[in-house]
């Protein structure tokens, strides 16, 4: 119903509680290197394919 499926705004993250996410979140603002696997994954994409046409 309405795209929800099972979830009722509830959740609960420990690392969240434990403060993880924020310090992750953090040293990605910093140093421009994301913590996640995908913006990893971006990063390098992207890197390789401004090496190979010059932008």
């Amino acid at each position: 119903m309405f795209g929800f499926k099972g979830k009722y705004g509830v959740s609960f993250s420990l690392n969240r509680l434990i403060g993880i996410s924020g310090l992750k979140n953090s040293i990605a603002r910093k140093t421009g290197i994301p913590t996640t696997k995908g913006g990893i994954e971006r990063k390098i994409g992207r890197t390789i394919i401004n090496t190979i046409f010059g932008k």
